[in-house]
């Protein structure tokens, strides 16, 4: 069984983050962990519809984010990685920083010290210098930097295709199929 974790910040587009779960939740063989920050929970219900219970029953566990003891906390709780979606760019930038101020940004630490992979999906726009230099600190450093782009090669009509291909992307970093991705077939 593979357990990843997923992050969601206050960033706009916390849709990416619940379509991924219910991705995630579709596979017998992935443990989702799930750590909500605090703008997300207000970014949530200025945004969308959802609430979030409807988060957090898409994870099989679910963790505060100010618990900084929590097991995905330590090097020593095994995962295939993390995922943070939407990343805003606070969070980018403290978890360049390695600023462990809460246990989304702790996790990513440890998942990078560890050597797993981490796919950070940044939502901002437009981008000014600080942001260049921490999306640039965060590839030189191993993260995967998976913004979210709209695609037009493969025939997505509305947001939730471009959401679906995204998600479908994001899942091929841990090396899992998804039906919603399409693919170029030249």
């Amino acid at each position: 069984m593979k357990r990843i974790i997923v992050g969601i910040t206050g960033a706009s587009g916390v849709q990416i983050g619940h379509r991924l779960l219910q991705a995630l939740r579709a596979r017998a063989d992935v443990e989702v962990h799930l750590v909500i920050t605090d703008g997300a929970r207000l970014t949530l219900a200025r945004e969308t519809d959802l609430t979030v219970e409807q988060l957090v029953a898409s994870a099989d566990v679910v963790w505060d984010d100010h618990d900084q003891a929590a097991a995905i906390s330590s090097g020593s709780f095994m995962t295939e990685g993390m995922v943070v979606a939407p990343c805003s760019m606070r969070s980018l930038s403290a978890i360049v920083n390695a600023y462990d101020d809460d246990l989304l940004v702790r996790a990513a630490d440890v998942c990078a010290k560890e050597g797993r992979k981490v796919v950070l999906v940044p939502r901002e726009t437009p981008l000014n210098r600080a942001h260049c230099r921490n999306l640039l600190r965060a590839a030189e450093d191993g993260y995967v930097l998976l913004p979210p782009m709209l695609t037009f090669y493969n025939g997505c009509e509305t947001t939730a295709d471009q959401v679906d291909h995204l998600v479908g992307r994001i899942l091929m970093q841990f090396g899992i199929a998804y039906e919603g991705l399409r693919p170029w077939e030249g």
